[in-house]
Parts: structure tokens; C-alpha cells; sequence
């Protein structure tokens, strides 16, 4: 993970270099949101599953940025004061404390874009199919079918009393269908079977699945300083959740049965899927 996110980092501060004109602030805004630290886990799942098909590794971080810019973008624009309203992200001021609301709602607008534009380079894929796969695919999971779509449902939800399957669904949408796309896009850059790519899906919907489970045993038994943003948020704001309605044990042991199953899924892959099975035990221990 470390590695990607190194590499990462360098292709953003490549294609990020703050002019000097009136839109500055703007470039400014976006960096620091990019480079508050974040685990690059998306990222990192792009540049695995592509591993998995021997994709040239150029190719697999310019979709690894396209999809970090998706996700700070929706970052960015879920703390402001209109959606989550929330002062700290990664243990830093969130980007409309810093640069105002103005600045910030421009910089995910910016990176949002940004995303697309990288996706429809050649230098992503040289078939101008796979980089319009590419792009239809992080449209729909980032989308009014995915992660848009499950922020409205989210913020429509709060005093709601939402059952288990309510919850699921609102959760494979809000961050599991760009968790679903990062693990596909390497059987998408290499042209993979249908197969191939409905083992990943499955992977990455029971990963999403054990994912959000452990950020809701995070939001309530962590503190602000261990996660690096406010915590018993959910509860707070009347919000249903796998905790709520589930129990901390009952949570966790769900979380543990998904991150199996997870694993399960990569067995056609053999060795060559070491580090997604390691993933699916981070997501359980991670802290943060």
C-alpha cells in the first residue's frame, strides 16, 4: 500500500502543479485534500487486481489516480456544512474550513473531472474500448446508480428506521460500487473474462460489505484521535447502521464471515492474489 501510494502521490503532483494565476487557491485546495494522508486503499486495489493480470503498471496507476480523485472529491464534498457538516478529515481541518465553501465545492468539481480526463488518455489503454469501459464504469459506480445515489439515500435516511437489508443497500452504493470498480478495473485493462471479473466483483462486494462494518464499530468505539475525524457521528444524527442494528458483537463477527468469503472468492487466482487476501484481513484490523 505504501508503495502505491507513493506512486500515486508522484503522478498527482505531476498533473497538479499550482499555477501562478487566479485559480490558484483553487489547485491549492485540491492538493491538499489529495494529500491529507488518506490509505490509498482503492488505489491499491486497482494496482492489485491489475497485478493479477500482468497489466503494465503505468496504465494501472493512471485509473489507481483517476479513482483517488472520484473518492477525495466525494470527501470533500460529504463534510460540507449542506451534507455531513463536518470540521476534521484525516486528523486535519476538512477543505471548506480551510479555504472556504466556495473553494471547496470547486476543488471536488475539479477532481471530479480530472478523473474522466486521466481516464480517457491513451496513455490509460491504447483501445479506445477498454477506456470507454473504463469510464462508463467509474460513471455508474460513482454515479446516481452508486455512490451519489447512496449519499442522497443516506442523508434522506437520518430519524429513519432502516432495516438490515435497507441498510446494505444504501452501504453497496454510497462506497461499495467504487470499491467494486477499483477491483475490476484490472480485469477491465486486460480484456479479462466475464468470469474472471464476477470473481472480483464478489471479492470487492463482500470486502465493501466488511469495510463499512469495521468504519461503523470505528465511528463508535474509536476516537477522534485514532480515526483522524469525528466520531459517534451516526448515532448522533439518528443514522441506522450495522451497529445499531446489529450489536458490536454480532457486527463484528458479520465483518469477519465477509472478509472470509472475500478471500474465498480469489481462490481461482492462486498465489498471485497474496496481497488481496491480506487486504481483506487489513480491512478488520485497520484503526483507522
Amino acid at each position: 500500500m505504501r508503495s502505491t501510494s507513493e506512486a500515486v502521490d508522484k503522478r498527482l503532483d505531476k498533473l497538479l502543479k499550482t499555477p501562478k494565476g487566479a485559480e490558484s487557491q483553487l489547485f491549492e485546495a485540491m492538493r491538499y485534500s489529495l494529500f491529507a494522508g488518506g490509505k490509498r486503499l482503492r488505489p491499491f486495489l486497482v494496482v492489485a487486481s491489475a497485478d493479477l493480470f500482468e497489466v503494465d503498471k503505468s496504465r494501472a496507476i493512471n485509473v489507481a489516480v483517476a479513482i483517488e480523485c472520484i473518492h477525495t472529491y466525494s470527501l470533500i464534498h460529504d463534510d460540507l456544512p449542506a451534507m455531513d457538516n463536518d470540521d476534521l478529515r484525516r486528523g486535519k481541518p476538512t477543505a471548506h474550513k480551510a479555504f472556504g465553501e466556495a473553494a471547496a465545492i470547486l476543488a471536488g468539481d475539479g477532481l471530479q473531472t480530472l478523473a474522466f480526463e486521466i481516464l480517457s488518455s491513451p496513455d490509460t489503454h491504447r483501445d479506445a474500448n477498454v477506456r470507454c469501459e473504463l469510464i462508463m464504469e467509474l460513471a455508474q459506480a460513482s454515479g446516481i446508480h452508486g455512490m451519489v445515489g447512496g449519499q442522497m439515500i443516506d442523508l434522506a435516511s437520518e430519524g429513519e428506521d432502516l432495516n438490515i437489508g435497507e441498510v446494505t443497500r444504501l452501504q453497496q452504493m454510497k462506497t461499495g460500487a467504487l470499491i467494486a470498480f477499483s477491483a475490476e478495473a484490472g480485469a477491465i485493462l486486460s480484456k479479462a473474462s466475464k468470469q474472471k471479473r464476477q470473481l472480483l466483483h464478489g471479492y470487492a462486494r463482500d470486502l465493501g460489505l466488511a469495510f463499512q462494518i469495521t468504519d461503523d464499530l470505528l465511528d463508535y468505539e474509536g476516537s477522534p484521535e485514532e480515526t483522524g475525524k469525528a466520531t459517534q457521528k451516526d448515532a448522533g444524527r439518528g443514522k441506522a447502521t450495522f451497529v445499531s442494528l446489529m450489536g458490536l458483537e454480532r457486527a463484528r463477527q458479520q465483518a469477519e464471515m465477509l472478509a472470509k468469503q472475500a478471500i474465498e472468492h480469489l481462490e481461482d487466482f492462486g498465489g498471485k492474489a497474496l496481497l488481496l487476501r491480506a487486504l481483506a484481513r487489513y480491512v478488520l484490523e485497520r484503526r483507522k
